[in-house]
């Protein structure tokens, strides 16, 4: 059953559209990231989701049910959808007690449940001014949820945050919908957010979605080279180049030329792998990166290698998906 249903949502701008045609759909429990560059519409869309932006056009329904914009209801909002802006802000100068006991309507035991989840329980006698990005963060999640909404949407929820926070806050919204069984939709600039928590992603340019899908097939087959470059390193083939890759490889598919650097491999010269010189070599910590060039492409690799050096000639083969 369709827990969410975005259906062709337009809103005009002066000069050009802000979100035209957006249609998706959501299953209760599914979680999805959308992802775009800097202006693309995604956090306009979250918001006109949450019922705080009135559509020119098109329908948002929760669970059947219609999300109402602020022209249609005196107070902006849907009581099932909880939204966290990337600008939210917690009042100043009270105590975190003080802030969640005044949102909450669930029973105490609920209420601790929560701020276990939210990893928030050594936070409540603080003062807002007195805690980390991170900690402001959980409890402005934690605040959320204390009305038990079906629906939460996270805003770059990770945006600003050390890499000891983050790593808290990711473990935090995985949590909220395996102990709380709480529908997630968050938006993220970072690949390394989304790949790996997403059940689904939403690709957005222009206020246009360009790409949906498992995030494998995001990954290994954008539509373009914009998706492409959303998601990490990346080489892009001439189309002769990339079918002989292929061809060695007995791969029959030869539509996709960009390739991520995990889809090539060093192999020993006369294994059906194409020359290349090494022109450039990174040390990430557990591996490399080469940058091997052949004929006018350039292709990124990863390897484990210790031994290769710039200047080496290798040979470049395919992995077989």
């Amino acid at each position: 059953m369709t827990f969410l249903r975005i259906n062709r949502i337009t809103i005009k701008g002066e000069n050009n559209f802000i979100l035209n045609d957006i249609s998706f759909t959501q299953k209760k429990l599914q979680k999805i990231a959308i992802v775009g560059e800097t202006g693309s519409g995604k956090s306009t869309l979250l918001k006109t989701i949450a019922g705080l932006i009135q559509q020119d056009s098109g329908d948002i329904l929760l669970q059947n049910e219609k999300v109402k914009g602020p022209i249609e209801k005196l107070v902006p909002g849907h009581p099932s959808i909880a939204y966290l802006s990337q600008y939210f802000e917690l009042p100043k100068f009270l105590r975190v007690d003080q802030i969640l006991s005044y949102a909450n309507k669930l029973s105490d035991g609920d209420a601790r449940s929560i701020y276990e989840i939210c990893q928030i329980q050594h936070l409540v006698n603080r003062k807002t001014d007195q805690l980390a990005g991170g900690e402001r963060q959980r409890i402005a999640i934690a605040r959320l949820l204390s009305s038990s909404p079906k629906l939460l949407l996270l805003d770059e929820p990770f945006s600003h945050l050390d890499m000891v926070h983050k790593n808290i806050l990711k473990s935090v919204i995985s949590d909220l919908s395996e102990k709380l069984k709480i529908t997630c939709i968050l938006v993220s600039h970072d690949p390394d957010d989304t790949l790996s928590w997403a059940d689904k992603i939403v690709v957005m340019k222009e206020g246009q979605i360009i790409q949906q899908g498992i995030p494998k097939k995001i990954y290994k087959e954008p539509v373009n080279e914009y998706a492409a470059g959303l998601f990490g390193v990346y080489s892009k083939l001439n189309n002769d180049l990339a079918r002989e890759f292929n061809n060695r490889a007995g791969i029959k598919k030869d539509t996709t030329y960009f390739f991520r650097p995990e889809e090539f491999k060093i192999v020993s010269k006369g294994k059906k792998g194409i020359k290349g010189k090494v022109i450039q070599l990174n040390y990430y910590g557990g591996f490399y990166t080469i940058i091997v060039k052949i004929s006018d492409d350039t292709i990124i690799i990863k390897t484990e290698d210790q031994k290769i050096n710039v200047g080496d000639v290798v040979y470049l083969s395919r992995v077989k998906p």
